[in-house]
């Protein structure tokens, strides 16, 4: 069985080389980009990754607090839990945003920039 190159992504427009993207790699552009990246995925990963094993804990170890009720049959740990999802689908939506505005700009004009090149 023969091994094919693949066929660039766009008709007629040929694909970098590899020291094209190590020289993109390396631009202080695509640094920006990463750091921007980091910048906001790093912190909201570990906060909720915190959030999560704080109730974790919560519910192994404060059992009292936890089954406390707060409307009816609707106790802290259930408004808690529904929070994880709550949290989730927030963190989702804000993300979103973040790529939209500060992440996708300069990615496109990174891809226009190596699509471009000879």
């Amino acid at each position: 069985m023969a091994t094919e190159t693949p066929p660039p992504a766009t008709p007629g427009v040929p694909l970098p080389t590899t020291e094209e993207f190590t020289e993109v790699q390396q631009s202080a552009e695509f640094g920006e980009l990463r750091r921007a990246h980091r910048s906001f995925a790093f912190p909201l990963t570990l906060a909720f990754i915190a959030w999560y094993l704080l109730y974790v804990l919560l519910s192994n170890y404060a059992d009292g607090f936890m089954g406390t009720r707060v409307v009816g049959n609707v106790n802290v740990a259930l408004v808690l839990g529904l929070a994880q999802f709550l949290t989730t689908f927030l963190i989702a939506w804000w993300y979103a945003r973040h790529a939209a505005a500060k992440l996708d700009p300069r990615a496109k004009a990174i891809k226009s920039r190596m699509e471009g090149a000879e």
